[in-house]
């Protein structure tokens, strides 16, 4: 770990992913503060030990602000604010693109106007489109199916530019399926209107859903539901501070997938969570969703090669256990 503590900007600290980020800088004695507008994240999430920003990253007058306080300077950002609904993105490109493209470029702007040159940045695996190969590392073909997908891309592409110009050093890691919750129980608020599937399926479990719908049961898998992998947030939030600490000691970019290398299926998932929640889990077939793949699977190769990061919680019984743990107030 970093031999010395840093002043580290978390935008989008409140979120799910976020408040796990923060989580991790904290245990590691740096000085965190979290800027978030709480659309999506929460409160709750929130920790004492963090400082607080409310505000837009639209708004360039806050985040310039942010990014060079009164006392101790900004080391670097952790940037997760994105607008992240697949499906909502190729309704609503206008809101995608003002939000996650022009939002990350007043990021950028604010920091190289503080001098702030250390950015890990909340990319995503739908950069990759349609899999031509499995697993996919970073070199596969990246060609986008919906406009969330392209908006990380395009992020990507200006982040080298500023790496280029500006001399910003940066990561950006593609996720894979993020799931569970904080082991230790420390981080509790649950997702707004969530759209993943270990999510639905504990509201299913607990009553707030009638059902669960699972899009397609004909795929060439084992048991015909589509294959994901599942990397537990913990394990993320842990990849962030490496790779952060990566570019700070090296002086150079990295883009990185964060996975398991392993699949496992929605009938997998439920089933499971049948198990863990003894609830029954009502599930309803519904036709297959365009766009969607059969598998899609991550080679985390790099990261373990560049990084020394290895998933420690991401088994199914501890995806499934810790997110029931939070969604049943345990």
């Amino acid at each position: 770990m970093l031999s010395s503590s840093m002043n580290i900007l978390v935008i989008g600290g409140a979120g799910y992913i976020g408040s796990h980020v923060v989580k991790t800088l904290l245990q590691n004695d740096h000085s965190v503060t979290v800027y978030d507008n709480l659309s999506t994240g929460c409160r709750e999430n929130l920790f004492a030990a963090a400082s607080f920003i409310e505000a837009d990253i639209l708004d360039e007058a806050r985040l310039r602000a942010a990014l060079a306080p009164a006392g101790r300077p900004i080391d670097a950002v952790i940037h997760l604010a994105a607008l992240k609904a697949a499906g909502d993105s190729m309704l609503e490109p206008e809101r995608y693109a003002e939000h996650n493209i022009c939002g990350t470029i007043k990021i950028l702007n604010a920091m190289t106007a503080a001098e702030v040159r250390l950015l890990v940045f909340s990319s995503s695996a739908a950069v990759y489109g349609e899999p031509q190969y499995l697993p996919i590392d970073e070199q596969h073909p990246t060609e986008p199916t919906n406009f969330y997908g392209a908006t990380k891309l395009e992020i990507e592409r200006i982040l080298a530019w500023y790496s280029r110009l500006r001399d910003l050093r940066y990561a950006a890691l593609r996720y894979f399926n993020a799931a569970g919750y904080d082991p230790d129980g420390d981080v509790r608020g649950l997702e707004r209107n969530p759209a993943n599937l270990l999510p639905v399926i504990m509201e299913v479990a607990l009553g707030r859903r009638t059902q669960l719908r699972v899009f397609g049961d004909d795929y060439d898998t084992p048991d015909g539901t589509g294959v994901r992998d599942y990397i537990h947030v913990s394990d993320l939030a842990v990849a962030h501070l490496a790779a952060l600490e990566h570019i700070l000691a090296h002086d150079r970019d990295l883009v990185l997938n964060l996975g398991t290398e392993h699949g496992a299926s929605v009938r997998e998932i439920y089933e499971l969570a049948r198990s863990v929640t003894g609830r029954e889990i009502p599930v309803e077939t519904a036709p297959r969703r365009a766009g969607d793949p059969a598998k899609l699977m991550a080679s985390s190769k790099a990261a373990r090669e560049t990084l020394g990061w290895r998933p420690r919680h991401s088994d199914l019984e501890t995806l499934v256990q810790t997110a029931w743990n939070v969604y049943a107030g345990r």
